[in-house]
């Protein structure tokens, strides 16, 4: 899947608006690239469907849920929120959210119990779950769900958003879109926080959020 397309520029919703960042970034990012299906909760987050079937984002939404997603996660204390992601192009980002935000972060496979079994070595009691693929990340969001703490999700048009309190409409599987996501997020919430300024940026750029391969 592309993670990019500058075509885009032209014909996503052009209406003015106050952005966190400049349109063509989240489209150089392939922030607003769907997939072929469709769920019809994830309806309401698209622009347009391409006459290839590929569904298209509306960058006004994601920017829209970026903001509410931070002023609810700011919420927390941060040593009580935990960050998942089982998909490899999540681990980067994931990880450098945590340390800006001082969040705990699990990356790669999620061991069964990891919230529900106190005996485990690596049992944890957050408050607040974000994941980064509801499929990928299903252990955690069911997890999440049946002790009854609040979930934050990235979830693409073809995720199921079941249990899921908080969507941020977004591809959550591209390298950069990711990266960007994670970036924006961890801004934002540290904003919110008052730890930046309204518009402080992060110390490090976002290509740091890129996980290598």
């Amino acid at each position: 899947m592309a993670e990019g397309e500058t075509g885009e520029t032209r014909k996503v919703e052009t209406r003015t608006v106050e952005l966190l960042i400049p349109l063509e970034q989240y489209l150089m990012a392939g922030v607003h690239i769907g997939t072929h299906i469709c769920n019809k909760f994830m309806e309401k987050f698209v622009y347009r469907v391409r006459p290839d079937g590929l569904y298209i984002l509306d960058v006004r939404r994601v920017d829209e849920r970026i903001r509410v997603a931070a002023r609810f996660i700011a919420r927390y204390e941060p040593e009580k929120i935990l960050a998942v992601s089982a998909r490899t192009f999540g681990f980067t980002p994931v990880s450098k959210f945590c340390a800006l935000t001082r969040c705990k972060a699990v990356t790669g496979r999620f061991i069964p119990g990891t919230l529900t079994n106190p005996r485990l070595e690596h049992y944890t009691e957050p408050d607040l779950l974000i994941v980064t693929d509801p499929r990928a990340d299903s252990q955690a969001i069911d997890e999440a769900a049946s002790i009854g703490i609040p979930i934050v999700a990235l979830v693409d048009t073809d995720n199921r958003t079941s249990n899921i309190d908080l969507i941020i409409p977004a591809n959550n599987k591209g390298r950069k879109s990711l990266a960007l996501l994670y970036w924006l997020l961890a801004r934002q919430v540290l904003r919110e926080r008052g730890e930046l300024p309204p518009d402080g940026d992060l110390p490090v750029p976002v290509e740091e959020f890129e996980t290598k391969v």
